[in-house]
């Protein structure tokens, strides 16, 4: 039996309710399983941290992850503390320390679910937008001086290497090719960022040449939140820059019909370290411990984790748990227009899966 070695990060606000709800369904998945199970250590680190210690976590943090096969990650936000300090001391440093440079972020409408774009279909909106996720606007290049003189000036770099474009790019590409209409979308500004992005361009009309199969555009990122409302069948794939790509694809789960559903992977791909899984909702601290908090998120995360385990069977059965509850109006959280609780919604997908799992070949 393979036991996977699994890093619990709840972080802050309602990931501390998320994350214990997403261990519970992997929880389920094991105790039915003959062929893995999981190993979990569960870290502190955040906000509650951070008025401990003065960091949002250990400045060697970063070892204890390393022989982990997976992180599951909550959220990292506190009304108490700057969101720079949060975010710099706590997710970036794991994504940026590990070099998990392809955030993948899929959309598409769930059946069940009440989403802005009426007319469209499961079919007219399935998306995966893939986030550089190392470098570009969140790169940290940059500075204050003069602090406290009307001549202060502060600067914000966004820095974009050729090798950091192209293996992105070559990333989004490949998985492209592996969806059925190999369709991608390059997301640009280089009519206004005349350098950077004018490079990013030229990397991708290079890149293509190695993928004749895969039908490419270019798009500039303004006229691609008119594209994503307006004509979403027209996109499937959708590769941009950190910021860009952050921007967009919190639109697209909008459009799918909440952020609380939406799952997001930081991945590795050369799986030197362990990638991060998590949902993209933020802390939302105005519902913490009051059991409001969608978990479906967090499941969907859970999925593409055991996805990028290999562990295809158990990845589908969580996919369809989520599913099913999506497609149930009783079990829908209030940010879907319902009144279920997360402790509800989390009972129903462990149920699902242990009624799924004694009748199939999972348990045998």
């Amino acid at each position: 039996m393979k036991t996977y070695r699994i890093a619990t990060i709840p972080g802050d606000g309602i990931g501390k309710e998320v994350v214990p709800a997403g261990k519970e369904v992997m929880q389920a998945l094991a105790k039915y399983s003959k062929s893995f199970a999981f190993d979990f250590e569960d870290f502190d680190w955040g906000g509650d941290y951070y008025r401990k210690h003065g960091l949002m976590a250990p400045v060697d943090g970063l070892d204890a992850l390393r022989d982990k096969d997976a992180i599951l990650f909550g959220s990292a936000g506190d009304p108490d503390i700057a969101d720079h300090i949060t975010l710099w001391g706590l997710r970036l440093k794991i994504c940026q320390g590990m070099d998990m440079y392809a955030n993948v972020r899929p959309t598409r409408i769930l059946a069940g679910i009440d989403a802005p774009l009426k007319r469209c279909t499961g079919k007219d909106l399935d998306w995966v937008i893939v986030r550089e996720n190392s470098e570009g606007e969140y790169s940290g290049v940059g500075g204050r001086v003069h602090q406290g003189f009307p001549i202060e000036v502060a600067t914000d770099v966004s820095v974009i290497t050729r090798a950091g474009a192209e293996r992105i790019i070559r990333y989004a590409f490949k998985l492209a090719q592996a969806r059925p209409r190999k369709l991608l979308t390059v997301v640009t500004k280089s009519n206004a960022q005349r350098h950077a992005m004018v490079m990013w361009d030229e990397v991708a009309a290079e890149v293509a040449k190695d993928f004749p199969d895969v039908t490419w555009d270019k798009e500039l990122v303004d006229a691609a939140t008119a594209r994503m409302v307006g004509r979403p069948a027209s996109l499937d794939t959708i590769v941009a820059t950190n910021l860009h790509a952050d921007i967009l694809s919190d639109l697209a789960a909008a459009l799918a019909g909440s952020l609380g559903i939406a799952p997001t992977a930081n991945i590795d791909p050369e799986r030197r370290f362990p990638s991060m899984f998590e949902p993209i909702h933020g802390s939302a601290f105005d519902i913490m411990g009051k059991g409001l908090a969608n978990p479906l998120g967090t499941f969907w995360s859970v999925s593409m984790l055991l996805e990028h385990l290999g562990e295809h069977d158990a990845a589908r059965l969580v996919m369809d748990a989520v599913e099913e509850i999506a497609s149930n109006p009783h079990l829908h959280t209030r940010d879907l227009g319902g009144s279920a609780t997360t402790a509800q919604v989390t009972a129903a997908a462990c149920d699902f899966i242990a009624k799924s799992m004694q009748a199939s070949e999972l348990a045998a």
